[in-house]
């Protein structure tokens, strides 16, 4: 990698660094130095606090041996959402940053599916208030809260599913379902692995709600497809997509705690017309903001700022 690097950055005008404190990081950007070329670092969030804090031993020792040399001498640091760039700015070093988003093919989620296979799978989900999470089953998406959360539903409305759609990291899926078996609703939740194409369109288009209370979370690709789904969404305020939501009448945000999401849960589902308005809320923020084509135009702007004009 190095040798090919080494070969191929003079004669690139931009470059650009996905993730700190990796083996690529280093030789890219000492290259970029040696070079004069300009670069861009994407932290992917790990500049979020809650992320940043975790084995700070180890990446403090990465820091002084080459990632806050690299962070500084940025010529910008690229963030997907205002909230990331808020929460980095004390671990940036003064290097100036852009907010350019991820984006989604908007097309590929405009049409409601009619095959119905994700209920042939799961019949139990028929006829019921069908509320979505979808993603990792991992320590940092808030699952406990999902499980205590749904279960408080639960007891004051018998019409309700729990789904829980995604691949389970390192077992984790075990802690889950002991929570759900807890509070007496693992009979009332379904676990489908991850989907794929026209079964993640169905959940999305079947169910009443999609949830999200992770404890960190830098984006939230899921979010977007919800919403371009025109599925109202009920995220934490650890989702760093949540001032969008807001802004948009998209959704619900709360704190990390079951009780709060309950209430925003039991809120949405019993009132059609203004989850309805959420739903198409969200559908147009997508199709506004986070279209692919937005999102290039966005992106090549910001490329077109750092490169030095021809001598």
């Amino acid at each position: 990698m190095a040798m090919a690097l080494k070969k191929k950055i003079p004669g690139i005008d931009i470059v650009h660094i996905h993730t700190p404190y990796m083996f690529h990081t280093f030789i890219t950007a000492s290259l970029c130095d040696r070079f004069s070329i300009p670069y861009v670092l994407t932290p992917h969030g790990t500049l979020d606090p809650y992320i940043y804090n975790r084995h700070r031993l180890r990446k403090r020792i990465a820091e002084l041996l080459f990632q806050d040399r690299i962070t500084r001498r940025a010529s910008a640091i690229h963030f997907i959402t205002e909230e990331e760039k808020a929460l980095a700015e004390p671990y940036i070093h003064g290097a100036p940053g852009y907010v350019v988003p991820i984006g989604l093919s908007v097309e590929e989620y405009c049409g409601r599916p009619s095959k119905g296979i994700l209920f042939t799978r799961f019949p139990e989900l028929k006829g019921k208030k069908i509320i979505l999470f979808l993603g990792r089953i991992n320590f940092i998406k808030g699952l406990n809260i999902v499980a205590r959360a749904f279960a408080a539903v639960a007891r004051k409305r018998e019409d309700v599913h729990l789904l829980i759609a995604g691949p389970d990291d390192d077992g984790y899926g075990e802690k889950v379902t002991g929570w759900l078996k807890e509070e007496g609703v693992f009979e009332m939740s379904t676990f489908t692995g991850m989907l794929l194409g026209e079964e993640k369109l169905e959940a999305f288009y079947g169910s009443s709600v999609f949830v999200l209370p992770s404890y960190s979370e830098n984006f939230g690709i899921a979010v977007l497809e919800a919403m371009a789904c025109g599925l109202p969404v009920i995220v934490s305020d650890k989702v760093n997509l949540w001032p969008e939501i807001i802004e948009a009448k998209a959704g619900e945000v709360a704190p990390c705690n079951a009780e709060a999401f309950s209430r925003k849960i039991l809120a949405v589902l019993e009132d059609d017309d203004a989850a309805r308005k959420m739903g198409m809320n969200g559908a147009a923020l997508v199709r506004e903001r986070y279209s692919w084509p937005e999102v290039a135009a966005r992106m090549i702007e910001m490329y077109a700022s750092l490169v030095p004009p021809d001598p």
